[in-house]
């Protein structure tokens, strides 16, 4: 597309693209925007240096197409849903500008980031709201590639997690660790006993021992034999959890440890933390279900040309049509707080945003330079957590229904 636009002249017309998803995921009710900084940094860093235009032309790219890439940097504009928004079918949740060449480059990059992003980050929100307020591990690096893993811990966090077991991603992005030790350490030495006792030496007795390698009521057992009535939490990583868990806090009671905590982990997701809120569980490892979406891996976004030369353009296709022009979004609430409709419209239209209103898309870049400096992912959390709050509380449940909010169009 570039090469043919270059040579044809159409590649310095100014166009805008726009990202949002035309529904969300089977069964869910909202989205969550997440990977919004991930973008910006990966977008600053999207350059062609002498290698990469090397292998380029090895690959058969023309020399105009070369000339135009070598030294090439984004200089449009951005607007979008800021990070920890919720987003809902059709809203505009990035509008890209510029001219066509410098756009229709980046789809690839923007599509991956914030399909694989906002695909955790909503799968991760439905969790927390079903743990209800207790607090959720992520434990997932183990089931998904190496730089996902990273990604998806924060996009968790974003989403209400209250840590993760990959320390890249405390590194990166300071989100909180925690962890306990695995099967094999148990493994390792000559008795549960001994197992216990070394990590109780080297963590102190707050630690959380995994009590089922074996027998799980010997676990416990032997567990507070080892680190007293004060251990912090034992861990139950297999079985039927909601039964054993029952089971674990009674034994823990009678033995005194009433302080010790139950963690629950082992193939959980929303549903299953949903049906263990009755159940005498502290916490909850996820891991495999939250680092693929919850069986919606991707979501759904696509990026499409809107507007050229000011024009509105939009495809038409089957199934697969888009609305043309640029557009914003008012999102309406009650004076109570509760949010009752998305209102898409054009940038050029006129659109009331009354007092309790509030205009979505935010600026992030303007002519290639960030618009201001972006929340810290502490302030997306809670920015995230507000939103949540402001659901009507039907659109907060696990069932299939329509979106928690209505989207009206204005064209």
């Amino acid at each position: 597309m570039l090469d043919a636009a270059l040579a044809d002249g159409t590649a310095s017309r100014r166009c805008t693209f726009e990202v949002f998803a035309r529904s969300l995921p089977h069964g869910r009710r909202y989205g969550v925007v997440a990977g919004i900084p991930r973008l910006l940094d990966a977008l600053a860093r999207f350059t062609f240096g002498d290698e990469e235009i090397r292998v380029l032309c090895d690959a058969g790219v023309r020399d105009r197409v070369a000339e135009y890439l070598s030294g090439h940097r984004f200089g449009g504009d951005i607007t979008g849903y800021q990070e920890g928004e919720l987003y809902f079918p059709g809203s505009p949740v990035l509008s890209v500008s510029g001219t066509f060449a410098e756009c229709v480059l980046l789809e690839t990059l923007v599509l991956s980031v914030l399909n694989h992003d906002c695909a955790i980050a909503s799968a991760a929100a439905r969790m927390a709201t079903a743990a209800n307020g207790r607090p959720l591990i992520e434990m997932g690096s183990r089931r998904t590639h190496e730089e996902a893993a990273v990604a998806s811990a924060r996009a968790a966090y974003l989403a209400g997690f209250a840590a993760t077991s990959n320390l890249e991603a405390h590194r990166r992005f300071g989100v909180p660790t925690t962890g306990t030790s695995a099967h094999a350490f148990t493994l390792l030495h000559d008795s549960e006993a001994d197992a216990f006792r070394a990590q109780v030496e080297a963590l102190g007795v707050s630690t959380t021992l995994l009590v089922d390698t074996y027998d799980i009521t010997q676990g416990i057992a032997t567990a507070v034999e080892i680190a007293g009535t004060g251990l912090g939490a034992v861990r139950i990583d297999s079985g039927d959890v909601g039964v054993l868990a029952q089971q674990a806090r009674a034994q823990l009671d009678a033995l005194g440890a009433t302080g010790t905590r139950v963690v629950i982990s082992g193939d959980l997701d929303e549903h299953a933390i949903a049906a263990l809120r009755a159940e005498p569980v502290d916490a909850y490892g996820v891991g495999t279900a939250v680092v693929t979406g919850s069986g919606a891996p991707a979501a759904g976004m696509v990026y499409k040309l809107v507007e050229v030369d000011g024009r509105p353009v939009a495809k038409r296709s089957s199934s697969k049509e888009s609305r043309g022009g640029a557009k914003s979004a008012v999102r309406r609430h009650r004076p109570t707080g509760t949010a009752v409709e998305e209102v898409v419209h054009r940038v050029d239209a006129e659109v009331e945003v009354g007092e309790h209103d509030r205009v979505v898309p935010v600026p992030l870049l303007v002519k290639g330079e960030p618009a201001g400096e972006l929340p810290t992912l502490d302030e997306s959390r809670e920015h995230l957590r507000r939103g949540l709050v402001a659901v009507p509380w039907e659109g907060l449940k696990l069932s299939r229904g329509e979106p928690a909010i209505p989207t009206t169009f204005i064209t």
